[in-house]
């Protein structure tokens, strides 16, 4: 029955492609059962000369070498094809910081498309699309070592599963010799599996949305756009459809128009999105200051740590400041109840004037466990605004299923104790202090449907929660009209972690439309306006200092904070329709069609001489 898919003047190729890929697969078939057979004989006769097959002659022009066994040769193959599959996963990890080397984002999936496309067969093609995942993830995630030790290892083993109907749809669609139409689909179905794998990944019990292929593009300008307009999976759609466009141009000469076309498309994409996307219409400004203590280790670190951000809050009098921020677990105890603590972080406020964010990692006081917790301190005391960390790091802050798994903790810095989750966002109103309004009360601005005044409301995240659009998203659907997020990467001060965490917050100010602080204990802090844009300079993890930045505020309603996460809605509907167009055989790769079972044969294929 002819393909309705295919144009009658393409037929005839199609059909010459099918009898000879058919003729391919029936020959691999037969030189893989060779080798099995022959490496059953000789184990069976170990005497037995294995360079010589009795039931075949040598192929012409030939020489075949005693000892040589072509069985052997098949494995070392598969070997050598294994690791570049591990390799090629793990190419795009280049694509962020600290490396950073955005552009290669667009070309880090080509080798990887390649070897996916090549593969003799389906359980080939997820094979590679399983070790390729491994390698993707290991690389993305090597910083949690320290943490994780060997654990990682099987950690990335179960996440690299997801890349195995992902390296189906590779070679389904741009196997073989494809069809114009079918190297079409791909442009599309491609990136939209990809998103997909992103979208279960994203799961907090499987680790979190850390290295979605759009991050790498957070200094970007034209990807900021996008992802206003459709969040980071916007951004990884088009980076993924780059990819395939040029695995085509490298692939398939004959579809060098498809690929182009392809390649045009994503440009008018980005072209669009950088300058028919508006910036965020600006409706004031905010001053916040970012406390940087330092690196402080010892059994009295935490209390060193406490006085040296005290001296740098202090140096902040003076400067008119609307918030000062601390980074995560910057106080060792709950100030509610710690009237001491209350009264020193009180006293602080009033002296600069301004109030203080700080954070929190201990028991609560009216409450058993221990929560990492915003809480904002005024100058009249504790305000009693207070969030609780809701999504927690796995293995970091808990461990799942502490009862099989508790002997993590044995092996790096796992949590001893699981931190308990909070139940709800948090929006925050600033206190009044004495630079405040003449009532005594400060204003809020920033809810989606607009409005001015001099201070936002603040919508807290807490380290890790800073991975997740749609926390910052619902934040700001809720009023928050400024984002800060508190984290500590002190474990991972040598590796790419601080820096990568830090660009985190330029796309989640992109995708809202409102300015994000991001102040650590550690480094790397940073801030950035409400177009992702950073807002002077970083404090490294070398500084023991603190910053002001003066923050440009908006109330402009992003198309993300609108629409939410429609991309991945999209993806969906089309990994769908191309599952059902493949079982309704419009998309078969030629020559995969059900053969009947054949005799074996002893001789080797004189259409294929080389074997």
């Amino acid at each position: 029955m002819r393909n309705p898919f295919v144009r009658r003047g393409q037929a005839d190729e199609q059909g010459r492609d099918r009898d000879q890929d058919e003729e391919w697969d029936r020959d691999r078939d037969e030189d893989w059962d060779r080798d099995r057979d022959r490496d059953r004989d000789r184990d069976r006769d170990p005497g037995r000369d294995p360079g010589r097959d009795p039931g075949r002659d040598p192929a012409p022009g030939r020489d075949q070498a005693p000892g040589r066994v072509p069985g052997g040769r098949s494995r070392r193959r598969g070997l050598v094809r294994s690791l570049l599959a591990v390799g090629c996963g793990a190419l795009p990890a280049l694509a962020f910081p600290a490396p950073g080397l955005w552009w290669w984002a667009y070309l880090a999936l080509v080798p990887w498309l390649l070897l996916i496309r090549t593969a003799p067969g389906a359980r080939r093609a997820a094979l590679d699309g399983w070790l390729g995942g491994i390698g993707f993830v290991f690389a993305v995630h090597h910083w949690l070592l320290p943490s994780l030790h060997v654990f990682l290892l099987p950690l990335s083993a179960l996440l690299g599963l997801l890349w195995l109907p992902w390296a189906w749809l590779v070679r389904s669609l741009l196997g073989g010799a494809p069809s114009a139409l079918r190297a079409a689909t791909a442009l599309v179905a491609v990136p939209s599996g990809w998103l997909l794998i992103e979208l279960v990944r994203s799961w907090e019990g499987l680790g979190g949305p850390w290295g979605l292929l759009g991050a790498s593009q957070w200094q970007v300008p034209a990807a900021l756009r996008l992802a206003s307009v459709g969040g980071v999976w916007l951004v990884t759609a088009l980076v993924v459809a780059v990819n395939t466009a040029v695995a085509l141009l490298v692939a398939a000469p004959g579809l060098r128009t498809v690929g182009v076309a392809g390649l045009a498309g994503c440009a008018l994409v980005a072209g669009t999105a950088a300058w028919g996307v508006g910036t965020p219409r600006v409706s004031g400004t905010v001053r916040v200051a970012l406390v940087q203590p330092g690196v402080f280790d010892g059994a009295d670190g935490a209390e060193r740590r406490f006085d040296r951000a005290e001296e740098l809050t202090r140096s902040l009098a003076g400067q008119r400041l609307d918030l000062v921020v601390w980074g995560e677990s910057g106080v060792g105890a709950d100030p509610a109840g710690r009237p001491d603590l209350a009264a020193r972080l009180t006293a602080l406020s009033r002296e600069v004037d301004a109030p203080l964010l700080v954070n929190v990692d201990a028991r609560r006081a009216d409450r058993p466990g221990i929560f990492k917790s915003a809480v904002l301190v005024g100058p009249a005391g504790l305000t009693g605004d207070r969030y609780d960390k809701m999504r927690l790091v796995p293995f970091g802050e808990y461990i799942p299923a502490r009862g099989v798994l508790g002997w993590v903790t044995s092996f790096g810095k796992a949590a001893d104790e699981d931190r308990r989750r909070g139940t709800t966002p948090v929006v925050m109103r600033l206190p009044a202090t004495g630079s405040g309004s003449g009532d005594g009360t400060r204003d809020a601005v920033g809810d989606v449907t607009g409005g001015s005044a001099r201070e936002p409301l603040i919508g807290p995240l807490i380290c890790f929660e800073s991975a997740f659009p749609d926390m910052s998203r619902n934040l700001v659907r809720d009023g928050a009209g400024l984002l800060v997020v508190q984290s500590s990467t002190s474990t991972f001060q040598e590796s790419w972690a601080p820096a990568q965490h830090a660009s985190l917050a330029a796309l989640r100010a992109a995708e809202t439309g409102r300015p994000v602080a991001h102040a650590t204990l550690t480094g790397v802090s940073a801030a950035y306006g409400p177009d992702g844009r950073r807002i002077g300079p970083v404090l490294g993890t070398d500084a023991s200092a603190v910053a002001v930045r003066e923050l440009p505020l908006s109330d402009s309603t992003t198309g993300y904070v609108r629409w939410g996460d429609w991309p991945l809605y999209g993806a969906l509907a089309v990994v769908g329709a191309v599952c059902a167009a493949e079982g309704a055989g419009a998309f078969r790769r030629p020559g995969s069609a059900p053969r009947a079972r054949r005799a074996r044969t002893a001789r080797g294929s004189a259409g294929r001489p080389w074997h």
